[in-house]
């Protein structure tokens, strides 16, 4: 049954309910279904919110995250103004010289703040399963990456179209953790998606499902994961992270927010910015897409 956290009606973009086994699994859904559920700023802190407090009540022993409508997640919001929370950034720090020219150490601040959010997420004392539908691209792959378990319709696409010209993935840097080298390197350099099957083929995440039974299958899975109290499976979260953590999750992930801010300012970055500047938000899509022919039906990033 639905479960209010704070005061009603405190958030605006997202739902939270209760599952599973006497409700010990909560339920967060990204709810902008006529945004593909895109990550705008608000969308951001509601979630960094929301994850708190489910945080701190032990009745909750794991998180599922999913997307209300069409998809998962369709990436950040970069149809918003830059400098007003585009591209994961945070509306409220400074990113212009007093010319009005942009300023690298400002857009990567604000991404670092971004980036605290998704390893926040990552570090939680809560088990958290992302449940993918429709796209998980972009921000919204990135974000599906962070969780300790993902699963997927077998359709659903899964990629990052924002490495072809507007810097480079942040948490999607783990690829390199979960999958091979070499296709890690060619997701990077191609931005290309791959379906839910071929994810779980290549260790991207844990099952790729019907559609049709995706919500059942997902819940049966927390459910069996919240046998045990959320105390308990805290510190067995913990342990396993502290592995990867150890290879260089905090260190990587940290290098790769300073090169996604860098990567704002290549020749490549700027004709995309030139040309959304110019024609708009499809025609910059158009632009970056045509020579690759996919993702004709994604509006976000």
């Amino acid at each position: 049954m639905p479960e209010t956290y704070g005061e009603p009606g405190r958030y605006e973009n997202l739902l939270i309910d209760r599952v599973g086994t006497d409700g010990r699994v909560a339920r967060v859904t990204l709810n902008r279904p006529e945004k593909l559920n895109a990550l705008s700023q608000e969308l951001l802190y509601e979630f960094w919110d929301a994850l708190h407090e489910l945080e701190a009540d032990d009745s909750v022993r794991a998180i599922i995250v999913k997307g209300s409508g069409r998809a998962f997640c369709a990436g950040y919001d970069i149809t918003t103004p830059r400098g007003e929370g585009a591209d994961g950034q945070i509306r409220s720090h400074k990113q212009l010289d007093s010319k009005g020219r942009r300023m690298l150490m400002g857009v990567r601040t604000s991404m670092q703040q971004i980036t605290d959010i998704h390893m926040y997420f990552w570090n939680m004392a809560k088990v958290t399963i992302a449940q993918v539908h429709g796209f998980a691209i972009a921000g919204g792959c990135e974000l599906a990456m962070m969780a300790d378990l993902v699963v997927a319709a077998d359709d659903a696409q899964l990629g990052h179209p924002g490495l072809r010209g507007m810097g480079t993935s942040r948490t999607g840097v783990i690829w390199p953790l979960v999958i091979g080298m070499r296709k890690a390197k060619e997701l990077y350099l191609t931005g290309d998606p791959v379906t839910g099957t071929e994810a779980e083929d290549m260790g991207m995440i844990n099952y790729a499902w019907p559609g049709d039974e995706m919500e059942d299958r997902t819940i049966a899975l927390a459910d069996r994961i919240t046998n045990m109290t959320a105390d308990n499976l805290a510190i067995l979260k913990l342990n396993m992270n502290r592995f990867y953590e150890n290879m260089g999750i905090y260190s990587s992930v940290r290098s790769s927010t300073d090169l996604d801010a860098a990567g704002q300012f290549t020749e490549h970055s700027y004709t995309w910015q030139d040309t959304m500047k110019e024609g708009g938000f499809r025609a910059a899509v158009a632009w970056r897409d045509k020579p690759y022919g996919d993702y004709s039906a994604s509006p976000r990033e």
